[in-house]
């Protein structure tokens, strides 16, 4: 599989789109912060492979907090975003550097941060690239709900592991997760005793 079809529009990043949080750090990253500090509930936001400069993902962090969450969007990639224009690094060679393993290991650092703030309950949604590491955390007790969009190397062994509720969030066309991929993930989320699942395209 490859990230070409997330590729295909990025985001315009500029210095006026910050939104309304802050840039502060947490768990030994830089993240974008949102929302009310004092919140016991927090939602953590993984992103694609732009990075957490991305204008709609802190527009849409933004609105999450306004209902009341404590939002982080972290720099899993340490200043680095996928850049599409730069020949001489095309997206498999990023991702050499960028293994979603790693995101993962520094996700769990970002909800030990947030547990040691204070925080009861935490989600996380990851989009694309960032699905990959929302699940890995949904498969263990770090979080209590996940969703993913548009999710990008997710398999079915990975869904058969999940323990929190968990959304999926699909395209109608979508390379990566084609709806046929989405029926077997749903077939299986279904199956589960627990009942709680939902897939959408």
């Amino acid at each position: 599989m490859s990230d070409t079809q997330c590729c295909e529009n990025p985001p315009t990043l500029t210095s006026t789109s910050v939104g309304i949080g802050c840039v502060a750090e947490i768990g030994g990253l830089k993240a974008y912060i949102t929302g009310p500090p004092d919140s016991k509930l927090a939602v953590v936001l993984v992103s694609h492979v732009f990075g957490y400069e991305a204008p709609k993902l802190r527009k849409l962090a933004d609105k999450v907090a306004s209902h009341g969450f404590y939002v982080v969007v972290p720099d899993f990639f340490y200043g680095d975003p996928y850049v599409p224009d730069n020949p001489e690094r095309p997206i498999a060679v990023w991702r050499q550097s960028h293994g979603t393993d790693k995101g993962f290991e520094d996700a769990i650092r970002i909800v030990s941060a947030l547990r040691s703030e204070g925080v009861s309950a935490i989600g996380a949604a990851g989009f694309c690239w960032g699905a990959k590491v929302v699940v890995e955390l949904g498969k263990s007790d770090h979080i209590q709900a996940a969703v993913l969009l548009h999710p990008s190397r997710v398999t079915v062994d990975d869904i058969k592991e999940v323990k929190a509720p968990i959304a999926v969030l699909g395209a109608e066309h979508d390379k990566m997760s084609p709806p046929e991929l989405l029926k077997q993930f749903e077939e299986i989320l279904s199956a589960k005793p627990e009942g709680w699942s939902m897939v959408g395209l």
